[in-house]
């Protein structure tokens, strides 16, 4: 047990590492002005979410209950938390340890949220709204997938969900595109002068990202066992498959491969494999990993301005449209050698129709639970979760926070 303790505690750490990755990602790809408030957009949540989570979001997303949707408050601020009985009666771990690893992803996941909504929304209401949404949509999801007599997991409908396909992805990709619906377009949305400002910072960012996400997936097991490594060799696969074929993508459409595009490629490899990490042969990451890129590619190139949203650094566009094509893969290759559960390519029709549900039920409560921390943040926040144009225009590194992330700057790009 020790052994396992030790490991997915270091997960958990290398969980926590992808917030702040997550930061430099975003932060690199937003204009200067915005480089502060696009980074404490994901900062702030490490605080916010660590104390929800301790002093009622683990009791809500894990106490056992028979409603299987929400758990109940006999862990509130983790009192009855035990250090030595574990989750579940099987499980390698103590329910502490349990606890801190998924802390991790009540993190990371609504901070994804954040990237749809660069530029324009006033941090007052993003806070509120991440509050509101973290309680209303992601405690209810883990508790669903992943906790005891959860309605869409393996105690409900049997949906499979390795590390957070449906519970991290999927939600914060549809709620991205909800809320950036509603937003609106940046004001400066067409502007032809528009860069990312710095690349760099992007390559570090995507690359902590992935190197968190060993502890994202490989963690997921839940113990140092043979399924970790099955889950790391298969993210591994799967970025370095989607990261080539983004490359592809780009020199057919741009003529040129790009840094930001393999990156970009990189990180939806990621996404793409996460709910079948411990599920799917190695080979079938390979196949994953090369797809997914060009679906998430297409939504980008093609899809924004298709359908007219201002996904600003495609937190739909890649999380969302990449956690439902990995949803679905996952359906299709999982095997019952690897993980214990048979796919579509074994015959098992019925494993495939779990998925397709469990994404579609996904999507709903992610809009209805958006629309419902829109309404809220809009009231708490005086009639408009937007800043005024005149701030927009300025930055809102200066409006939001009175910082600049470059003190020797004074335009506006």
């Amino acid at each position: 047990m020790n052994a396992d303790i030790g490991f997915v505690l270091i997960c958990a750490a290398l969980v926590f590492f992808m917030t702040p990755g997550l930061a430099y990602f975003y932060g690199g790809l937003v204009r200067k002005k915005n480089v502060v408030n696009t980074m404490m957009s994901s900062i702030f949540i490490i605080g916010t979410a660590i104390v929800m989570w301790v002093l009622f979001g683990y009791s809500l997303s894990f106490a056992p209950t028979d409603n299987g949707i929400i758990g109940d408050f006999r862990w509130l601020g983790l009192e009855g938390v035990s250090l030595e009985e574990g989750y579940t009666e099987s499980s390698a771990i103590p329910n502490m340890v349990f606890c801190a690893f998924q802390m991790m992803f009540a993190i990371i996941t609504p901070a994804l949220i954040t990237g749809a909504t660069a530029g324009r929304m006033k941090f007052k209401s993003l806070v509120i709204f991440i509050v509101c949404w973290t309680i209303i949509v992601y405690y209810p999801l883990a508790h669903m997938v992943w906790g005891i007599g959860g309605l869409l997991g393996l105690d409900g409908l049997g949906a499979l969900d390795f590390a957070g396909g449906d519970v991290v992805h999927i939600s914060s990709g549809i709620s991205a595109l909800v809320l950036c619906i509603l937003l609106g377009k940046r004001c400066d949305y067409d502007h032809a002068a528009y860069r990312i400002h710095n690349i760099p910072t992007v390559v570090i960012g995507a690359s902590l990202l992935m190197f968190g996400w060993f502890g994202f997936n490989a963690g997921s097991a839940l113990e140092a066992n043979g399924q970790a490594a099955h889950a790391f060799m298969t993210t591994a696969t799967s970025a370095g498959a989607a990261l080539i074929s983004w490359m592809i993508c780009d020199v057919i459409h741009n003529g040129k491969p790009t840094l930001i595009g393999a990156c970009t490629g990189m990180v939806a490899g990621l996404v793409g494999i996460t709910p079948g990490a411990g599920f799917v042969p190695i080979w079938a990451a390979v196949i994953i990993g090369l797809t997914t890129s060009p679906v998430c590619y297409i939504m980008i190139s093609y899809g924004k301005k298709k359908f007219g949203f201002d996904d600003a650094l495609d937190a739909f566009s890649c999380h969302g449209t990449g956690g439902i094509w990995g949803g679905i893969l996952t359906g299709i290759f999982a095997k019952e050698s690897v993980g214990g559960y048979a796919g579509l390519i074994e015959g098992d029709f019925a494993q495939f129709g779990a998925q397709i549900i469990g994404i579609l039920i996904t999507v709903v409560i992610a809009v209805v639970g958006t629309l419902i921390c829109y309404f809220i943040a809009k009231a708490l926040s005086g009639g408009s979760i937007r800043v005024e144009t005149k701030e927009e225009i300025l930055g809102l590194d200066v409006t939001q926070h009175g910082e600049s992330a470059y003190p020797s700057f004074n335009g506006l790009e």
